[in-house]
């Protein structure tokens, strides 16, 4: 492990110089970008000169990206998930493809990590003022903890294919964890369906890559120094055909009276989490599974994190705060991506 002088860590997508150098000169590299789920994508396909219609192609792209986000926001009010959300009913809802796949890969992650992935901790993200309702004027107190506590447990849903339900007349879903990721799939599939197999696709952070760069360069990615006046790279990788995401408490968060609260929600304590992971990083053939991977991990703390990444052969990259410093930690598989 190496000390890091700096706080914290940050994936900053770059496609730097690889291997394999190739001089052909059929392919060029076409950027499409746009806006989804309140952030951006940038999106790099590689492709033979005017053998795909790339203007038909982002089309296709932000046709898939509405749909998603009319499916999974919560920040829209009539999506199918907030309808599920403000209705009191108890009766199963028929839900699309869509939805049911991200939930049920929520039920997955959340069932192997001991509930530290839970899509209904809405009720706990929104009273700590990290959701679409407005930030409290004050740090929440025990008892407004516990109520909210409450109305939290992925116990009280329920998926029998695509039929959605709820126990609890108030429970609230929240997939802000993992649908990203899942935005990032799909237009990696889309893509492929598409003819394309060389391309990286990044929405807000998270991103899959496959195949080359046009100049038969494998992709690279940089993971970063979080420095508020410049950009350094602290480590290259190089992560082949998968998909990269990474967790941590240093972009959203706010303090009061000099503490810090991290938009990571324990749902065991129904507060910010308070440990020495800073940053996580997980490379996965699912963007989804990443993603929420990450997560999960990263409400864990260092040494449960670092255990179930072992228990479960995960490509997993962390940084931990210690008393002397910051140190960067690796689990085996993950150093196969190192450059």
């Amino acid at each position: 492990m190496n000390q890091l002088k700096l706080l914290i860590v940050t994936l900053l997508f770059l496609a730097l110089s690889g291997c394999f150098p190739s001089n052909n000169t059929t392919k060029q590299e076409v950027l499409l970008h746009g806006k989804t789920m309140g952030t951006t994508y940038n999106i790099k396909v590689i492709v033979d000169h005017n053998s795909v219609d790339t203007k038909y192609l982002q089309q296709h792209i932000d046709k898939s990206l509405k749909q998603l986000n009319q499916e999974m926001s919560t920040y829209i009010a009539d999506s199918e998930l907030s309808r599920f959300n403000s209705s009191t009913s108890l009766e199963p809802v028929e839900i699309s493809k869509g939805l049911a796949r991200v939930i049920s890969e929520a039920f997955r992650i959340g069932k192997i990590s001991g509930g530290k992935l839970d899509v209904t901790v809405g009720p706990l993200v929104n009273l700590w003022g990290f959701g679409p309702e407005y930030r409290p004027e004050t740090v929440p107190s025990d008892d407004e903890i516990a109520e909210a506590r409450l109305r939290v447990g992925l116990e009280k849903l329920s998926l029998e294919g695509n039929l959605l339900s709820k126990s609890s007349p108030d429970l609230y879903v929240d997939l802000s964890t993992i649908a990203k990721g899942y935005g990032v799939d799909i237009v990696a599939e889309l893509i492929e369906q598409n003819g394309i197999n060389d391309y990286l696709v990044e929405i807000g952070g998270e991103m899959r890559l496959k195949g080359f760069k046009h100049t038969g360069e494998l992709w690279h990615v940089a993971i970063e120094k979080p420095v508020s006046t410049d950009r350094v790279v602290q480590q290259i990788i190089v992560p082949k055909n998968n998909a990269v995401a990474t967790s941590g408490d240093y972009r959203n968060y706010y303090e009061v009276d000099g503490k810090r609260f991290s938009h990571i929600i324990d749902p065991d304590t129904g507060k910010p989490i308070n440990h020495k992971l800073v940053s996580i990083t997980v490379i996965h053939p699912s963007s989804m599974t990443a993603d929420g991977l990450s997560t999960a991990m990263m409400v864990m703390g260092e040494e449960k994190a670092l255990a179930f990444a072992e228990q479960h052969e995960l490509a997993v990259y962390m940084i931990l705060k210690t008393e002397s410093g910051f140190v960067e930690q690796s689990t085996v598989k993950f150093m196969q991506y190192l450059k």
